[in-house]
């Protein structure tokens, strides 16, 4: 069974002869070159697509209905790793894998605290938040953002204190190019210890995987801080799992605790017995091990491969996602695995992150990522295939579409709430062409971020007015300008 979240890159939906092309692909050298390039694309009225590593779950970094340019970072990689005051400078076109990877040249006991899939690149995953394995003890990589470097609408570059607080703010989450070019990231490194304890542990149906799910959602929002377990479900044939050939539903349990064996057994035995850890379940490994570990890499496999930007494997693909703010009944999961056993599910994925912790703590107006205290888990649900053909699309993003539908009993309301690094076009657009409303905005501005977004849109109209920076869902500016 292969990982197909860890696989979702570059989407392949978006990569036929009919995907609309840029006119031209920029690579600048240097921060000069891109403030020239904004300067001579608001000059010539040309629309521009900013990329850093292409995982862009809509294809809005690369694509576009009106003649754009894509301005691609992949030369602004440089990283600058401070030991002394544990902190970093990440030039936006760098991937994580690649920043994970020089901290671990200087440190085994620093880390950061950022997304799983090495490919992807810093500057959209910061961008929106960007979270990872370790967000229940130290919270989101936008949490740990002290400074960055930004081009804006008329080419200036601007730190921290010179673009002020409030657009500050606005860039640690509240989505990719929506008010200026990012250039760079200075980031808190996090403390991490020289041993961490790795596990997974699979469970079918028939092993009782609806009560272990069941029970998860009450105990892994409550687990000490140290502890993440996630849930990965998938259909699979239950001879995969040496069973007679019949297919079944298999919760896989990944988890990593910050800390060893001895430490990790009690924990385990004390709030989720259930499981059945065992001591030969768990790996002690280094921290930037499970880097790897996480990825889906082989155990001993060449820290090198964090260097690696080319994507292990790429589908087409559709994602949703929500929030989980009271425990979903064994009912109301058993509902869920009957569409798992539908044709189209063959490479779906559900995936449970559980917050609490750090996520509790930090206050929903802290930056525009907005979803903290009472959410137990957020979901993300994908379907993956590899034919081509605009009807197999229709019928896998069909599947999807009522996957999320059953779901709307068991996840938040008023709005019902989505993570903007899971774009998800489905909830809302904005105009491409022509003037967006505010009103139009909201529809989707609020899922993504709640009561934050009246202050994002706020700030759009004081930084860029004219709407430069912008995509089908970007944070508009409320200014008219000609010909709107």
């Amino acid at each position: 069974m292969r990982n197909v979240v860890d696989g979702a890159g570059q989407n392949l939906r978006f990569n036929t002869t009919e995907t609309p092309k840029p006119l031209v692909i920029v690579t600048p050298m240097s921060e000069s070159e891109v403030q020239r390039v904004i300067l001579c694309a608001k000059k010539t009225g040309m629309h521009i697509r900013i990329r850093s590593a292409g995982h862009d779950y809509e294809g809005l970094s690369y694509v576009s209905e009106v003649p754009f340019v894509i301005v691609d970072l992949i030369n602004l990689r440089t990283i600058n790793v401070n030991v002394n005051d544990k902190s970093a400078w990440v030039e936006a076109g760098s991937t994580i894998g690649e920043l994970y990877y020089k901290i671990a040249e200087k440190s085994k006991t620093l880390g950061f605290t950022a997304g799983v899939c090495p490919t992807v690149g810093v500057g959209g995953h910061f961008s929106g938040g960007g979270y990872g394995v370790m967000l229940r003890k130290y919270g989101l990589a936008a949490d740990n953002i002290v400074d960055a470097r930004l081009v804006d609408a008329n080419g200036r570059i601007h730190d921290r204190v010179s673009m002020g607080e409030d657009l500050f703010w606005a860039i640690r989450g509240g989505g990719g190019n929506s008010f200026g070019l990012v250039l760079a990231w200075k980031i808190k490194l996090v403390d991490v210890p020289e041993k961490v304890t790795v596990f997974k542990l699979k469970k079918t149906l028939e092993q009782n995987a609806t009560k272990l799910v069941h029970k998860w959602q009450y105990v892994a929002p409550r687990f000490h801080e140290d502890l993440f377990i996630r849930i990965l479900i998938n259909r699979v044939n239950s001879s995969e799992e040496g069973d007679d050939n019949k297919l079944t539903i298999v919760a896989s349990f990944i988890s990593i605790f910050l800390g060893g064996i001895d430490q990790l057994l009690p924990i385990m035995q004390d709030n989720f017995p259930e499981l059945g850890l065992r001591r030969e379940d768990c790996i002690e490994m280094s921290w930037i091990e499970s880097i790897l570990y996480f990825a889906g890499f082989p155990r001993g496999e060449s820290l090198d491969v964090l260097l690696s930007r080319v994507q292990r494997s790429k589908h087409h693909f559709k994602s949703k996602s929500d929030y989980v703010q009271q425990p979903i009944s064994e009912g109301g999961l058993e509902g869920i695995w009957r569409l798992f056993f539908e044709d189209e599910a063959v490479e779906a994925q559900l995936e449970m992150n559980p917050y609490g912790g750090k996520m509790d703590e930090i206050e929903e107006s802290s930056i525009p990522f907005p979803h903290r205290a009472g959410n137990l888990y957020k979901i993300e649900y994908l379907v993956c295939w590899d034919e081509e053909g605009e009807e197999v699309a229709e019928r896998h993003i069909n599947w999807i579409r009522r996957l999320y539908f059953y779901m709307t009993p068991f996840v938040s309301k008023f709005p019902r709430a989505a993570y903007i690094n899971y774009r998800d076009l489905d909830i809302g657009m904005n105009n491409i062409k022509g003037y967006t409303s505010y009103v139009q905005a909201k529809v989707w501005g609020i899922k993504y971020f709640k009561t934050n977004f009246d202050r994002l849109i706020h700030v759009k109209t004081k930084v860029d007015p004219s709407n430069f920076f912008r995509n089908e869902q970007s944070i508009p500016s409320l200014r008219k300008n000609k010909g709107e």
